[in-house]
């Protein structure tokens, strides 16, 4: 199975659901949503900056407070995970593949205290598999992450 669109091989044009792209309203009807574009390649987008000199090395443990949601497709907009609602901040290590590589790759550029979106393309972030019901096949992801600890 191949995910087309831009993403996959930077060659191809992006299919009409991903120019056109479809979200879901409130109340889970779906609906039309003009010029979503896929995530070509991972992106960091600051919303306020950390301390600026303190940031994480490859191997550090680091807490984090994330909320994710799908970004393009018939659950556009649409969040399937995030520490804030749970209460607890999520620990992992850096670098060493316990997250999607677009975590590895985009946390570790941001300093202690920062909050920033994380815009992962589908082939760094589940691929073509997807991961249960909550992420499909080629889903782009958007990610508010905050970086509040280093250990």
């Amino acid at each position: 199975m191949g995910c087309g669109g831009s993403s996959d091989s930077g060659n191809e044009e992006p299919t009409e659901e991903q120019q056109v792209g479809v979200g879901v309203t409130g109340d889970g009807v779906a609906q039309a949503v003009p010029n979503i574009q896929p995530f070509t390649s991972l992106k960091v987008v600051p919303i306020s900056g950390g301390d600026g000199s303190t940031y994480p090395n490859q191997g550090d443990e680091l807490t984090m407070h994330y909320v994710g949601t799908n970004h393009g497709g018939p659950n556009h907009g649409k969040m399937f995970d995030s520490s804030r609602m749970k209460g607890r901040p999520f620990k992992f290590q850096i670098g060493m593949g316990q997250v999607i590589k677009g975590w590895d790759e985009g946390v570790i550029q941001l300093s202690l205290g920062q909050k920033a979106n994380l815009e992962i393309p589908y082939s760094l972030g589940y691929g073509e598999a997807g991961a249960g019901g909550a992420i499909a096949p080629c889903q782009d992801l958007l990610f508010e992450v905050e970086l509040l600890a280093i250990n």
